[in-house]
């Protein structure tokens, strides 16, 4: 395994909802990651960039992870959804998503959409590279891109979130961004002709 490809793999874990189960593999990680990564610096980069997330109490990091990725459209962990925002072509794209990865051989048994990124991460560590999984890469990258880019400074997540961009994704061009801007359709609550009640 690439040390790329074990970035991507940690990744997938540090993004993925923090159980007790993350806490207590913290030294199995450690020891994993000397395994994995040849280069001193690169290991102590990764792991001062993701013990401050063990740093914390359990209750502690759920309710900055909730905070972070759920209660936020532009750092949500759902790749199409950074795509096309509330775009009716979401439903397509989820399925495209789901046919990619079934071709892949890719199994995967959890409860969130086809489009998780940390699933995808994992997908992108454990397949084949092809084309498809090439141009998927891309497409994390600028979701990565727009989840750090509103991102605070002071939130734990966003200095580890950047070691993907650090070893592991490609940057995206300028024009490459604003063309996928373009795709995305923001909820247009305005247009509704009732007002939004909640008892």
């Amino acid at each position: 395994m690439t040390e790329k490809k074990a970035i991507l793999l940690l990744m997938a874990r540090i993004l993925d909802y923090p159980d007790k189960a993350f806490f207590q593999g913290q030294s199995e990680v450690e020891e994993w990651l000397c395994e994995k990564v040849n280069e001193i610096s690169v290991r102590d980069e990764i792991l001062s960039r993701i013990r401050p997330l063990f740093e914390l109490k359990i209750e502690e990091l759920q309710e900055l992870y909730v905070d972070t990725f759920d209660y936020h459209d532009k750092t949500n962990l759902y790749l199409t959804a950074h795509e096309l925002g509330d775009s009716k072509k979401r439903g397509a794209a989820l399925i495209q998503m789901q046919k990619l990865i079934m071709e892949a051989g890719f199994d995967f048994h959890g409860k969130e959409l086809a489009d998780y990124i940390p699933m995808l991460l994992e997908l992108l560590a454990v397949a084949s590279e092809d084309e498809k999984l090439l141009k998927l890469s891309r497409r994390v990258a600028y979701a990565i891109n727009r989840v750090l880019t509103h991102l605070e400074e002071g939130n734990p997540y966003k200095q580890a979130i950047q070691l993907l961009q650090m070893f592991v994704l490609e940057g995206l061009k300028l024009e490459e961004i604003s063309m996928l801007e373009n795709l995305r359709e923001e909820a247009d609550l305005k247009e509704l002709p009732y007002p939004l009640m909640y008892g």
